[in-house]
């Protein structure tokens, strides 16, 4: 908890965020270092249903906070959330998080950027252990967003954080050689994920394509 306190008090609020996503990710690619399970992209498609049935059951979880019913989380209701989730934040530091969540800018965090701000709470708090929801229901989907990091640093080849269009046409390819994927294909799934049209696929970026990858819809 204290990591997300701590890099959600500074200036900049966004570029502090994703220098601490960063530090964390490269700390946990040097605990994992060799013990990754993935060997192509056939065995990251085959895990798809799973994330998707064990990403779904967050849905309620959703739906309890958007007090509203309008299909999107507010600043009013993401505070009653973090307070629940005993993460006393700071009015500023709030709003800082909504808009960090509030990917495609639709002043609402919908349910595919409220899983987004799941897994960066998992990464950057402290193990959630607790019979109470929704602390409870966070810790049992822990080790889907485990393997969701494993995934960006299965494409995020040196460590920094991010990755390019060349990195994942390389990695798509190298991986499994007979079955090239289309250049097209993979240029369009790395469009997909670069919201911020610079060249480079940081991790929220990778996170919230990666749940459109998977089949979550925002309506379903």
């Amino acid at each position: 908890m204290g990591a997300l306190i701590c890099c959600m008090s500074e200036q900049n609020e966004e570029k502090s965020l994703e220098r601490n996503l960063e530090k964390k990710i490269s700390e946990i690619r040097r605990n994992k270092f060799g013990q990754s399970k993935l060997k192509s992209i056939d065995t990251i498609v085959m895990l798809f249903p799973m994330f998707k049935e064990r990403l779904k059951t967050l849905r309620a979880m959703f739906q309890q906070y958007d007090e509203d019913s309008n299909g999107s989380i507010e600043p009013n209701e993401l505070k009653t959330f973090l307070e629940d989730l005993e993460l006393h934040l700071q009015e500023i530091e709030i709003e800082n998080i909504f808009q960090y969540c509030d990917i495609d800018g639709s002043k609402g965090i919908q349910f595919n950027e409220f899983i987004v701000l799941l897994c960066l709470i998992h990464i950057l708090t402290e193990p959630l252990s607790s019979d109470d929801t929704p602390k409870a229901e966070l810790a049992q989907v822990g080790e889907v967003f485990d393997a969701i990091v494993e995934i960006f640093l299965f494409f995020d080849k040196n460590g920094d954080g991010k990755f390019n269009k060349k990195d994942m046409m390389r990695t798509m390819n190298e991986t499994n050689p007979k079955e090239r994927s289309p250049a097209h294909i993979t240029k369009n799934r790395f469009r997909e994920m670069d919201w911020d049209k610079n060249g480079q696929v940081t991790f929220r970026e990778f996170l919230f394509g990666f749940i459109n990858w998977v089949g979550i819809d925002v309506d379903e």
